[in-house]
């Protein structure tokens, strides 16, 4: 029971493929309007329909805050300190990219329109080595508080991947039954790949796959050692005390919101918790250190910072992960 670049968004009603036979998959909505639903009576009686709303609009008077790099706001300091207890127990496993290497050099010697990190009067340049990239997101079915669940979030960070996530908090009305309709059981984690056609459970076997096909094949360290790695992963979330497990009732927008993170960062952490208590979709931009995605978001926007927040339903575009976790529960906590 183990657990490209700048993708356009993707429609939340995109199908997926069902893993039922090697050679031939049935196409299915993941999530139908009603309307939709309405016309398909035909279709299985096991088939789960999801409302969604049809149209959302930033809270009365929003302003989308300046980033304040590591500075968090007074009243979430214990939130990311409790969730930095991760970097502790998982020794940073996924704050950095496959192949990873970096050097000091001169702040001459790097352009303005180039990220680097500075550090005393130097910039450190960095770089990686990836595999193939997916065409398409690869699709993960999961939440947060999960063990196995968290194996599989850290190798999509190392190996720099974009993810659409579909949030299963206990009780959740939406994803849960479609991993039983689709898959058989819940049983968390459940991936797709929509660029192969495969699907999935089970944390090991989703690991090996993602490293066999977009990676160098191998299996980081601290993600090979059995139990210990099963271990660690749940006392790296002891700290957060449950957050981001169980369902709390939401508006399902149209279209998944969008997320530039990685998974050790404890300001993105904070952000994730709720889009998974909300149950809703969202594409994860994976940008650890070593990322070339830092360069894309820094072209984008003109700086880089994490978590960074597009809401295609609102137009909304924001920095700094309190004021994010509360503009998600004015727009979508019902």
């Amino acid at each position: 029971m183990a657990g490209v670049l700048n993708i356009p968004p993707a429609p939340i009603s995109q199908p997926i493929l069902r893993p039922n036979s090697a050679k031939k998959y049935n196409r299915i909505l993941f999530v139908k309007s009603m309307a939709q639903s309405s016309d398909s009576s035909n279709s299985s009686s096991t088939s789960v329909s999801t409302k969604l709303e049809s149209s959302f609009s930033a809270p009365e008077n929003f302003k989308a805050p300046k980033p304040k790099p590591f500075t968090p706001r007074s009243d979430r300091i214990f939130d990311i300190l409790s969730a930095s207890l991760a970097l502790i127990f998982r020794l940073g496993t996924g704050a950095l990219v496959s192949g990873y290497s970096a050097s000091f050099v001169s702040k001459k010697e790097v352009p303005s329109d180039q990220y680097a990190l500075g550090i005393a009067g130097f910039k450190v340049k960095e770089s990686s080595k990836l595999g193939p990239r997916p065409e398409k997101p690869i699709e993960i079915y999961e939440y947060e508080s999960c063990p196995f669940c968290r194996k599989v979030r850290e190798i999509v960070a190392i190996l720099d991947l974009d993810v659409l996530y579909y949030p299963c908090p206990r009780n959740g009305p939406n994803f849960r039954p479609k991993v039983q309709q689709i898959g058989g059981k819940q049983q968390f984690p459940y991936m797709v790949d929509p660029n192969t056609g495969a699907a999935m459970y089970e944390s090991d076997a989703i690991i090996k796959y993602l490293v066999g096909k977009y990676g160098d094949g191998n299996v980081p360290l601290m993600l090979s050692l059995g139990l210990f790695t099963t271990l660690t992963e749940g006392f790296a979330m002891i700290g957060r005390l449950g957050k981001g497990s169980s369902y709390r009732p939401s508006k399902l927008p149209p279209k998944p919101l969008e997320i530039w993170a990685y998974e050790p960062s404890p300001f993105c952490k904070v952000v994730r918790e709720v889009l998974v208590e909300l149950e809703l979709p969202h594409i994860l931009h994976s940008c650890a250190r070593g990322s070339p995605k830092r360069q894309a978001l820094y072209e984008k926007v003109g700086h880089f910072q994490v978590p960074y927040l597009e809401d295609p339903n609102t137009g909304v575009q924001m920095f700094e992960s309190a004021d994010i976790v509360d503009y998600i529960q004015a727009t979508y906590a019902r």
